[in-house]
């Protein structure tokens, strides 16, 4: 994600001006440490699903490839540096909603090129920044949740250079972010469009009531003069990745909520627990505090700690109300990968989005009954953090008041000190996760870390927000980590609700054209599909692993020949990965579903550059439709 005020800063990199940390690094020896660690490079690191159990060790391109022929229904594609979308020959693209797009009859004029729309307006369009999204089919009609992950500040407000001037300007910025639920529909030829006025088209912005449910509902900590009860939170926001349930419902992730919240007292002092979940006296700029007291933390302290929830939305409910799933912790969620164990207990994966944080996974008491009833299935059970060890073992750590000495509700208020307090292993952003749906395994996109490995003045290691040094560890191999990877998990006895797995590296991203070292990549990375930043991850019904990159794509330097940022597609099997999609200069890929005859992928661009999709006027993100010329399936 970038940031609000200056996209071409990422959300770390704007904390790294603000709370800078010096830098030193002595980088050939520890990486050359990590890489050489008994059995990493012979096993660890393997491309095919059961290298590591089969002891094969790093597969040949020659023999990935091999296995690979028949996987992949598309020609690779190379980089592109433009502001445009370029996909395979024999498929095509067309925009399908663009920010601004109406979802009801307004009339002429609601969205201006060159300067947008205001507050009201703002309630009835297509949001802003989209990231994860599904679609779900109800009654015969196609229904797409996507969530809008943040407003780009001066593309909504240039008359203001990005700085909110009123109460009306706040309110514009909280209703293009959210999520929209909006019916499609093939329009002319292969192309898809929203079907405005449809009854299941709704917004669920940052005002929007919700309600807390599960075992931290109505704690102290939650409660605040306007809901001294606890109980009904107001908005979701900053809501990045998703996932779907088994039972047909939209899991939406909150991840930096942070950036809203403010004080209009310099003087105010902070509590303690906002420290490892970066909420200060500024904000990022949005100015929310200085219009809207929900936002101003000197006169509502427990306000940020209503947010940083997985929401659960019923699309197919248009008056339901959306729930905030408190067993599932408070961090800054990326997604929500749901799957089931083979009693029917619920697990669902997730990744705290930042550096350093962990990996997490909760598992249901209750088991999920096709048909049944699954409302409480979210709100009992345990909640696990991860830990990886050199040997490729690795096991899930609970969560309990024994192993934190925390209570209950506090582990799933402050998870993060929950999971410090257990020793799970930090890792390089844990972005999406994905569970392969024809084999046992589950994946999840490390993005980046610029912070691995390097040490302040005095020596010490640099830490994450807890204070735990980042040294580098065995999914997070390399220091000063600009690349990224996906690391790869095996549950015992093929169950995803055991506390053991086993684990490699499907993927290191790199350069080898010209980075050095580890930083070329792992062997299935060439100069033909290299990429950087892995970050939204969707795996198709035939089990290939789709991955989405936001990453440098100044096409310079280490980063020389990896173009804009794409979409490319893995083999779990082989390893062999090859490009798909490629997006417009300055934007993230992001978000992917497909429609129900799986014959239309739906594929998000974020945060794009110049001018794109229209050509005049401002960018707008959008959801694009990507088809198969001869209409045959795509994923």
């Amino acid at each position: 994600m970038k940031n609000p005020k200056n996209h071409n800063l990422t959300m770390d990199e704007w904390d790294e001006v603000k709370h800078p940390r010096p830098h030193r690094n002595d980088f050939d020896a520890v990486v050359e440490e990590a890489i050489s660690r008994r059995g990493f490079m012979g096993g660890v690191l393997a491309f095919g699903s059961g290298a590591a159990a089969m002891g094969t060790g790093l597969l040949s391109s020659t023999s990935a490839e091999a296995q690979a022929a028949g996987r992949f229904a598309f020609s690779p594609i190379g980089i592109a540096t433009d502001f445009d979308i370029h996909v395979p020959e024999g498929y095509s693209w067309a925009p399908l909603a663009r920010w601004g797009d109406p979802l009801v009859s307004q009339g002429d004029g609601a969205f201006d090129p060159e300067t947008g729309h205001d507050a009201e307006a703002a309630q009835h369009v297509f949001g802003e920044n989209t990231d994860g999204m599904w679609l779900f089919q109800v009654g015969g009609r196609e229904l797409i949740a996507v969530n809008h992950e943040y407003a780009n500040q001066e593309t909504n407000l240039p008359q203001s250079e990005g700085v909110p001037q009123s109460l009306d300007d706040v309110l514009m910025f909280q209703r293009i972010q959210g999520v929209t639920i909006m019916e499609v529909a093939p329009q002319d030829g292969d192309t898809y469009g929203i079907v405005v006025d449809s009854p299941f088209n709704r917004r669920i912005d940052h005002n929007t009531e919700t309600r807390f449910s599960g075992p931290a509902a109505g704690h102290e900590l939650l409660q605040t003069a306007a809901d001294p009860e606890g109980m009904k939170p107001l908005g979701t926001m900053n809501n990045c990745g998703s996932g779907p349930t088994p039972w047909g419902t939209y899991l939406t992730c909150e991840e930096n909520f942070n950036g809203y919240f403010g004080s209009t007292d310099e003087a105010f002092e902070l509590p303690e627990d906002y420290e490892r979940y970066g909420i200060g006296h500024e904000g990022w700029g949005y100015d929310y505090h200085k219009f809207d007291e929900r936002f101003d933390v000197s006169k509502n302290p427990a306000e940020p700690r209503r947010q940083g929830w997985v929401t659960e939305i019923d699309p197919a409910d248009p008056e339901s109300t959306p729930v905030k799933r408190t067993a599932l912790g408070r961090f800054k969620h990326e997604n929500a990968a749901c799957t089931l164990a083979p009693d029917g207990r619920v697990v669902v994966y997730m990744g705290d989005d930042e550096r350093g944080e962990h990996l997490y996974k909760f598992v249901s008491n209750g088991v999920y009954v096709p048909g049944g009833p699954a409302g409480d299935l979210l709100d009992d059970g345990q909640l696990y953090a991860a830990k990886f060890n050199w040997d490729g073992t690795g096991e899930w750590l609970a969560l309990t008041p024994e192993a934190t000495g925390m209570d209950a509700a506090e582990i799933l208020i402050f998870t993060r000190d929950a999971a410090t307090a257990v020793g799970a292993t930090t890792m390089d952003r844990p972005e999406w996760v994905q569970v392969n749906p024809i084999a046992a395994e589950g994946y999840c996109a490390l993005t980046n870390n610029s912070r691995r490995g390097a040490t302040n003045d005095d020596g010490t290691p640099r830490t994450n927000a807890g204070g735990v040094p980042m040294t580098v560890n065995p999914p997070n191999p390399r220091e000063l980590n600009n690349f990224g990877q996906i690391v790869r998990w095996y549950p015992a006895n093929d169950d995803h609700g055991t506390d053991a797995f086993r684990w490699d590296l499907y993927v290191m991203a790199g350069n080898p054209k010209a980075a050095e070292g580890a930083y070329k990549g792992s062997a299935n990375v060439t100069e033909g599909n290299m990429f950087n930043s892995p970050d939204g991850m969707m795996f198709d019904t035939s089990g290939l692993l789709w991955i989405q990159t936001d990453g440098d794509d100044s096409n310079e330097d280490e980063f020389a020949g990896q173009g804009n940022n794409q979409m490319l597609a893995g083999d779990p099997a082989s390893g062999e990965i090859h490009r798909f999609l490629t997006g417009p200069n300055g934007c993230e890929v992001t978000g992917l579903c497909w429609s129900a005859d799986r014959r239309t992928m739906f594929v998000g661009i974020q945060h794009p550059g110049g001018s794109w999709p229209d050509g005049t006027g401002l960018p707008r993100s959008s959801v694009i439709s990507v088809w198969r010329d001869d209409g045959g399936l795509v994923g």
